[in-house]
């Protein structure tokens, strides 16, 4: 999701006997987002996952758009087995050929839409965009886009880049949505520059910023804000409404593959077997603050009605990823004529 820079983890096997062969590893590269916190969602089910099996997890991260562009550089010569990341990056990745047809365990528990007709990717979290603002600053939050248009936001608000960043692909696509088309979008995009600190390449900095009231207003989603909330108490989540006076947000599941090509291929399967078990999915509410994907996965508890009291009041909906693919360049070619970034 959000872009920053490359990072390797080596989750390293605890309870199997003997050493771990060189060749029983998998490498998966994902969007941040999932190994944020301690305990963290994927450094527990990474662990877990080798005690059981004694394959090693070697994890690369960085943002959407930055884990796809590794695997299409390496096309040739694959590093990774599994690839995690947000639409329509995910999208994007399966048309490039970089993906290859494979259906996991626990599929069929997981619902059509978040599914690949060919088998290329499935839901991994669910999950949904969202902005945040600075609770100290503003006892309430903007209640409109286009109170965003303010003077007193001037250099105070920050939104990461579309096409750079997953969260900074959704808020253009939200605006879209919100505003009931494009030219109306993006004359909106136009406006709101005056006020619009500066791109962003990483959306996961910005609420460090808006925690200390560098900024008032920027954009995130609601697992990666819920979670931070618990070392930046001044961010709060809101969902501004368009013209119509609606609130709504986009979904924006985190997706898995399996890389063609990859040079550990089934155990990258077994991973995705492993990551989509209920078990597994059992723990995403409350470890990740996320939404787990399969039907018979019912969340409940504290951190489960935290993550979904935003969302309260919010119409949620889903893009048409495919033509989001389609149109991908050129809209954001017109986000950066109608910004000047």
């Amino acid at each position: 999701m959000r872009a920053i820079p490359i990072t390797a983890l080596a989750i390293l096997a605890t309870a199997t006997a003997g050493t771990v062969q060189a060749q029983e590893v998998v490498t998966i590269y994902s969007a941040d987002g999932l190994h944020d916190g301690n305990p963290s969602w994927y450094g527990d089910q990474f662990a877990a996952f080798t005690k059981a099996t004694g394959i090693k997890v070697q994890y690369i991260e960085d943002g959407s758009g930055g884990v796809v562009a590794r695997v299409s550089k390496e096309k040739t010569n694959p590093q990774a087995d599994v690839l995690v990341t947000l639409p329509p990056f995910i999208q994007r990745a399966g048309a490039a050929g970089l993906l290859q047809p494979y259906t996991p365990a626990g599929a069929d528990m997981v619902p059509a839409a978040g599914k690949d007709a060919k088998g290329l990717y499935i839901a991994l979290v669910n999950n949904y965009l969202s902005f945040i603002y600075d609770s100290a600053a503003m006892p309430e939050p903007p209640k409109t886009f286009d109170d965003l248009l303010a003077a007193k936001f001037k250099n105070k608000l920050q939104y990461s880049t579309p096409g750079q960043a997953g969260d900074g692909t959704a808020v253009m696509l939200q605006v879209i949505h919100a505003f009931g088309g494009k030219d109306a979008a993006f004359d909106y995009f136009k406006k709101l520059q005056v006020n619009n600190l500066g791109p962003s390449a990483s959306t996961g900095k910005l609420t460090a910023l808006v925690n200390k009231g560098e900024l008032w207003v920027a954009n995130g989603d609601l697992q990666m804000n819920t979670d931070q909330m618990k070392g930046n108490p001044n961010i709060r989540i809101f969902y501004p409404a368009g013209p119509n006076g609606e609130r709504s947000t986009l979904a924006l599941p985190y997706y898995a593959g399996i890389v063609a090509g990859a040079p550990h291929a089934a155990n990258g399967k077994k991973l995705l077997d492993w990551l989509l078990s209920k078990p597994a999915q059992e723990t995403v509410a409350d470890v990740a603050l996320g939404l787990p994907v399969r039907s018979d996965v019912k969340p409940a508890g504290a951190n489960y009605e935290n993550l979904m009291k935003p969302l309260n009041g919010v119409k949620t909906w889903t893009p048409d990823w495919d033509q989001v693919v389609a149109d991908f360049d050129a809209d954001v070619a017109r986000w950066h004529a109608a910004t000047g970034s």
